[in-house]
């Protein structure tokens, strides 16, 4: 796990390495191992280590022998030594020990081809210095970040993370007005925006061919499957994907350094946990943490029967109010932009408690996205199985999930009242995009904040275009897969963010055995009527976690998602202090963003687990630590 940074389209001067030095020791947390640079005719490639595996050899740039190409490498090929063997088997010989030396001979031998052989989380560049060619690439589902900015002169900067790149002068921190609204809207940005103007992140499963004085050329290599696999029977699916959950954990195991787990309680954490204990080969250390201000916030009990089922070391750790203060200025900085929930703070916690233990940490990370785990789902569809039930219509024909068959799964929506009273307080029975734009809109709460000047800015926008642009999918007709396609390209993607950032702020890699691409390809191949049976929730997952983990694990009727106590906390002490000098700041009213009577109403009459306070927060904690104009 690393950071990468670089400029290319300029030969090596001073003043460019200059810059490429300074990018590279903002991301020093990312790398505090080594740095190292290289210098080509031109491009200029930096890089930051934290050093996992062959801790000697593994340095970077690492160039080939014949120094005509070299690579700057974030992330873990897992499959490495799978793909070592087959290259040493071509007569490829190999200096070091390193999944770096593997990638950088697969490029050589396959050129960009050599992407599709992969498994595992990466972001790098590859240099030709013979051809003045540079590439980059993102891992298919995002889990290492990588951003680009194209400047005035024809020049690309690349970095791991944002703040890298406003070390370069011709790179101001400006607020992109449409990605404002994205976020205002779902907590994270649509497609390759990011809040600030002129950078974008690369997406996930993309290269990018750059060559001097022409536009960088994008190409995405790994698309989000559409195609239903109707021949193999659900005792197929469930031992393809018990294959492949145990394969990829095993391979993410591989490491010099010592690896652990992340452990809440619920499903895939306990999985993941479990399975990981199970290839181990010794105690294996699971770090989870609750908090104090009630049952609603601790799952101790679920994550403890776990561990010691695994007769696994669990270290534990209670995140308090006055850590919150001290830490949310800190973690947006981190953050580069905000993006998702209130997670964030607990997941930066549970990361640096773990830092103190092991070098690695593995998590369940991204099993509601693949498998449909979101009440939201169910939601929907109980709205689809009225309209079929009332209208006499199928709209997805037998993957329709049935008014019937959807019955006993509803009690999971006791907790979701008030969301259904919203969702259904207009546009029912519209088309299926509508519906799902309203299921994850988070503005109606902010309308009434939103300043007039702003809001008028925004009229005639095209919101609403551009979230169709990445929801419509005319090759899939199940309207699962579609909110599951969608939210692993967006949810997901800000959900990985956190947890890039919140691990590797303290240098700790995270790696997340359940965002594997093959088990996403299955997931989705899976016909929907046996994925989501009857509104099950992650109902595929479910049939192979029974074969692992304690029923009362699997079939829980109380998942959480690490709720964090943000409302008892504003009734008062330090939290509540803290965000209204932060909200109702002199700063924060002059940037005319929101109306602050409106603002002070908020945060006196948030709702239990509310986000409208954590949205308003983290914009102005990010307009204050990038100085935002």
């Amino acid at each position: 796990m690393c950071g990468i940074a670089g400029i290319f389209g300029v030969p090596g001067t001073p003043d460019t390495c200059d810059i490429v030095r300074r990018m590279t020791e903002r991301l020093v947390h990312r790398g505090p191992d080594g740095s190292g640079f290289h210098w080509g005719r031109n491009c200029v490639l930096g890089h930051r280590r934290l050093a996992i595996i062959d801790i000697e050899g593994g340095r970077q740039p690492m160039s080939a022998p014949d120094e005509r190409y070299t690579l700057v490498f974030n992330g873990e090929i897992y499959n490495y030594l799978e793909l070592r063997a087959d290259l040493e088997a071509q007569g490829v010989r190999f200096r070091t020990r390193s999944d770096t030396e593997v990638l950088l001979q697969a490029l050589i031998r396959y050129g960009e081809a050599a992407v599709d052989r992969l498994v595992g989380m990466f972001a790098f560049a590859f240099y030709d210095e013979q051809d003045g060619a540079l590439l980059l690439a993102r891992d298919h589902l995002g889990i290492k970040p990588l951003y680009i900015a194209e400047l005035p002169d024809g020049t690309l900067a690349f970095a791991s993370e944002i703040k890298a790149l406003l070390e370069h002068p011709d790179i101001p921190a400006r607020r992109d007005h449409a990605a404002l609204e994205e976020y205002l809207t779902f907590q994270l940005c649509l497609g390759d925006r990011t809040l600030f103007q002129g950078i974008r992140q690369v997406r996930p499963g993309t290269l990018i061919r750059c060559r001097a004085g022409q536009q960088p050329d994008l190409r995405r290599y790994w698309h989000i499957g559409s195609e239903i696999d109707e021949y193999h029977t659900q005792t197929y699916f469930d031992d393809r994907l018990d294959e492949l959950l145990g394969n990829s954990v095993r391979w993410q195991l591989r490491s010099d350094v010592t690896v652990g787990a992340q452990l809440s309680g619920g499903l895939d954490s306990s999985l993941v946990s479990t399975l990981a204990a199970g290839h181990h080969g010794q105690t294996i250390h699971l770090f989870h943490g609750r908090f104090a201000e009630g049952q609603a916030y601790d799952e101790s009990h679920h994550a403890r029967r776990i561990a010691a089922g695994l007769d696994a070391h669990l270290h534990e750790v209670v995140p308090t109010a006055a850590e919150f203060v001290e830490a949310m200025p800190t973690l947006m900085y981190f953050m580069d932009e905000p993006a998702a929930g209130p997670g964030l703070f607990p997941q930066y916690v549970v990361a640096r408690l773990a830092a103190d233990t092991v070098g690695v940490v593995l998590g369940g990370q991204g099993g509601d996205e693949i498998f449909a785990g979101y009440a939201r789902y169910l939601v929907a569809y109980l709205e689809q199985a009225l309209k079929g039930a009332i209208h006499q219509t199928q709209e997805e024909g037998r993957h329709l999930v049935t008014l019937a068959s959807i019955v006993p799964n509803l009690s999971v929506l006791r907790e979701y009242v008030p969301l259904m009273k919203r969702f259904w307080s207009d546009g029912l029975f519209q088309p299926v995009d509508d519906r799902y734009f309203h299921l994850i809109n988070r503005a109606p709460d902010l309308q009434r904040l939103i300043a007039p000047d702003l809001a008028g800015a925004w009229q005639g926008n095209d919101l609403f275009d551009r979230f169709q642009g990445e929801f419509n999918r005319p090759d899939m007709l199940s309207y699962v897969n579609k909110m599951t396609a969608f939210d692993l390209e967006t949810h997901l993607r800000a959900l990985l963010q956190v947890e890039d950032r919140t691990s590797m702020s303290v240098s700790l890699e995270s790696r997340v055995p359940l965002v594997d691409h093959r088990v996403v390809e299955l997931a989705m191949a899976m016909p929907p009527a046996m994925k989501f049976a009857g509104g099950n929730l992650k109902y595929a997952l479910k049939r192979v976690a029974e074969r692992h983990l304690p029923a009362e694990t699997v079939h829980r009727p109380d998942k959480m998602g690490f709720p964090v106590p943000l409302t008892d906390w504003l009734r008062a002490g330090p939290v509540r202090d803290f965000v209204r000098d932060t909200l109702l700041s002199t700063a924060a009213r002059d940037r005319g963003l929101f109306e602050p009577q409106e603002v002070e109403r908020m945060i006196d009459g948030e709702r239990p687990f509310g986000r409208t306070v954590w949205a308003l927060l983290c914009l102005e904690l990010w307009h204050q630590a990038f100085q935002v104009t």
